[in-house]
């Protein structure tokens, strides 16, 4: 599971939706959740999220990795890497 921690004032997650898409299409097998850091807090605290965007990797109930900022390539490296 990929956790988008966006905001809906945040520029950079807006840049990174259209690739989000790419991605959910291409990896069927992970599932990809947006979370608006705004209406849900506690939930970015939960997970210690500073920056949007903050995409954070969990497998069985764990966290197994994390991208901080827009990054593309980084991001769809690790979900590859996670994703079985």
């Amino acid at each position: 599971m990929v956790i988008d921690f966006s905001a809906s004032w945040c520029g950079p997650c807006k840049f990174m939706e259209p690739f989000l898409k790419e991605m959910a299409a291409k990896f069927t097998e992970v599932e990809f959740v947006k979370l608006d850091v705004d209406e849900l807090p506690d939930v970015a605290q939960e997970f210690g999220v500073q920056a949007m965007p903050t995409f954070v990797l969990v497998k069985q109930g764990k966290e197994v990795d994390r991208v901080v900022g827009a990054q593309k390539n980084e991001l769809e490296k690790k979900v590859e890497k996670n994703k079985g």
